[in-house]
């Protein structure tokens, strides 16, 4: 039992450390990783290592080579597009089935609390570049809840798969707003459909709240737009290098 629970460590360990290597840059696109390099600094053995590059490759981080290796992809803005709209359609479902399967109002406290806190951390965001890192975590225990409340697993885990891609979380582009003026807009926007949404599930309104789940994913597409005009906002976001250089430019 102590060799599985070791092996599942090392595994763990080397897909936590090459995704955040590969986010920050050490790998460009397009650049083949090498694996015993990479097993030697992340202080893995080879097959924890394999079973990462597999792992990482089936988030869509890493692409495998007919002929054996792995390389690291590059995300065009389609690329981002297209991840942040599948976000929203599963998202919307989760809405949708939350506000049919709503058994108690007593389960919308979790993101009652999320979204009570929000209001408090958007309106200090402007002050404080440090309530960024608030709002990151409270608007992902927001997300986090949502999902839980449609009570399906089966979508649990195809939203998971989605947010493991580069940017298509709901937090990926947040680090922006630090050098954003302009986008705190988008931040109080989303704040009134975080209340919506609740509205909506409490109601039992299932399209209502679908709808508004897909609109506050499509709000990450605007923000998008704001940060790929701005090197600095772009800079700050994990996953960056792994943009093209004609969405860079």
């Amino acid at each position: 039992m102590a060799r599985g629970n070791s092996a599942g460590s090392q595994t763990t360990k080397a897909t936590l450390g090459l995704r955040e290597l590969i986010f920050g840059g050490e790998f460009g696109p397009g650049e083949r990783v090498p694996e015993i390099e990479l097993a030697e600094r992340l202080g893995v053995s080879r097959t924890p290592l394999r079973i990462a590059l597999t792992t990482l490759a089936h988030e869509g981080l890493l692409e495998q080579l007919a002929g054996g290796g792995f390389v690291v992809r590059a995300f065009s803005r389609a690329d981002i597009v297209d991840a942040i709209e599948l976000r929203g359609v599963l998202e919307g479902m989760a809405a949708r089935l939350a506000a049919e399967r709503l058994a108690s109002l007593d389960d919308l406290a979790p993101l009652e609390d999320a979204a009570a806190a929000l209001d408090h951390v958007v309106h200090r965001i402007g002050e404080d570049e440090r309530e960024i890192e608030r709002y990151v975590v409270l608007n992902e225990t927001y997300h986090h809840g949502l999902a839980e409340l449609a009570h399906s697993p089966h979508l649990a885990r195809a939203i998971a798969n989605v947010l493991a891609l580069p940017f298509a979380t709901p937090s990926a582009i947040l680090a922006s707003h630090a050098v954003m003026p302009r986008s705190h807009e988008i931040l109080l926007v989303a704040q009134y459909h975080h209340w919506g949404l609740i509205d909506a599930i409490r109601e039992r309104q299932g399209t209502r709240a679908e709808e508004i789940a897909r609109e506050h994913a499509r709000l990450s597409r605007v923000n998008l737009d704001f940060v790929l005009e701005d090197r600095e906002a772009l800079g700050r976001i994990p996953g960056a290098p792994l943009l093209a250089e004609a969405v860079r430019t």
